[in-house]
């Protein structure tokens, strides 16, 4: 029979214990733990919940990689054409986690009204376009359906909606220029089927989605002919990785880019995230471990008689220790416990209830503090807190190895 364990659970039932001067102190340690726990289950889950919605608007309208040519410059504007008779179009079959890909080209243009006018990017999708990455984003009306015959129907921001005074139905003139400027714009009518609202300013004040055959008109291409390709990955981890093999697999005169590369900025920001998080969680066990060992002291100093009285009946060191480590590892597991309960419960009310929003949506991309649920980090988060707590605690059970059994017991 483990003695230890006999030992630290009769002190821990003990009625002696639970109203002793130690009591408050012990308290305290377990709602340090508790709520060091609930802090960094929220700096986790919101950080990570942040950096998910994020990447998902980003990628919703742009895909994961972009296959163009290497003649395209850095602007909006598709310039070079490229034919969709290549081998990886209409199924990347050859890169395995390749979900789906899709023909685009994107138009410089100027909406018209009577007393505004507003620059924009068309943003031209076919038949293979996948709607269902924008469908949440869908604010009014519906999605338009592209089938082969040219359509007027499209998809725009509910920011250009507001600046302009559209809503769902409105029809309105659109001018594109063409290769001379001497020569007399494009004139386009186009009606609005669709309001979206992705929260991402930078998409929301450029982008209207609409029929890819208007811009291969313009342009003068071919009905096989898009501006570039957009590929969607089934796990966004595998990125860079994947990017390098869609390349070895396209042709020499195209080029590939990431999202990750087109959107620079915005990754490097939402990254700063990750460095906050590990600085709560830093700050967090190291409270929750002085509140502990605080505790542990008391005690010790408080069972001081007990501890002479084990050595004098030929108790090692280690053995008297492993009592308080296996009180102390019931104080933490109690902390856990407490602190999982509430933390889990806040976090998920905030999920479906969705209370909570940031006091400047526009800074953030979004208005309701997006949290993100997940049983892995949940798990190391709490074998790391468990395990840190407890060799913090090593430290001050050394005490024990200098109370010697004469004095212990002269205590009282």
């Amino acid at each position: 029979m483990n003695y230890e364990l006999f030992i630290a659970k009769r002190i821990i039932g003990s009625k002696a214990y639970k109203s002793s001067v130690s009591a408050p102190i012990i308290k305290i340690g377990i709602a340090a733990i508790a709520i060091g726990i609930i802090v960094m289950l929220i700096a986790i889950a919101t950080g990570l919940g942040l950096q998910k919605k994020v990447r998902e608007k980003v990628v919703a309208f742009n895909g994961h990689v972009t296959i163009n040519s290497f003649g395209t410059n850095e602007s909006n504007e598709s310039i070079v054409p490229i034919s969709n008779q290549q081998k990886f179009y209409p199924e990347f079959n050859t890169v395995e986690g390749v979900k789906h890909i899709q023909g685009v080209a994107t138009k410089f243009g100027v909406i018209r009204t009577e007393t505004d006018f507003e620059g924009i990017v068309l943003k031209g999708v076919g038949a293979d376009y996948d709607w269902s990455y924008i469908q949440d984003f869908l604010v009014e009306g519906q999605l338009p359906a592209y089938e082969g015959t040219l359509s007027n129907d499209v998809v725009i921001s509910s920011y250009l909606a507001n600046r302009l005074g559209f809503k769902v139905g409105d029809a309105f003139q659109t001018v594109f220029r063409k290769e001379s400027i001497d020569e007399i714009p494009f004139q386009r009518r186009f009606q609005i089927v669709g309001i979206f609202n992705s929260g991402f300013q930078e998409i929301d004040k450029t982008f209207m989605i609409g029929d890819l055959s208007h811009i291969q008109r313009m342009n003068k291409w071919e009905q096989n002919e898009v501006g570039n390709f957009e590929i969607y990955l089934d796990d966004f981890s595998q990125l860079q990785a994947k990017e390098l093999e869609i390349r070895a697999q396209t042709p020499s005169f195209l080029d590939t880019q990431n999202i990750e590369e087109k959107f620079a900025t915005t990754f490097e920001w939402i990254k700063i995230f990750d460095n906050n998080t590990y600085g709560i969680i830093a700050i967090m066990i190291i409270v929750a471990g002085i509140n502990m060992i605080t505790a542990l002291l008391v005690l010790i100093l408080e069972r001081t008689q007990m501890i002479g009285i084990l050595k004098a009946l030929g108790s090692s060191n280690w053995s008297i220790r492993k009592v308080f480590l296996y009180n102390a590892t019931y104080l933490i597991g109690l902390g856990l416990l407490w602190g999982n309960i509430i933390g889990l419960a806040l976090l998920f009310f905030q999920k479906y209830s969705g209370v909570l929003e940031f006091p400047n949506a526009k800074d953030y991309y979004m208005s309701i503090i997006p949290v993100h649920i997940g049983l892995d980090y949940i798990i190391l988060l709490n074998m790391g807190t468990f395990v840190a707590c407890l060799l913090m605690l090593l430290i001050p059970s050394v005490i024990i190895t200098k109370i010697t059994p004469v004095k212990a017991i002269r205590f009282e």
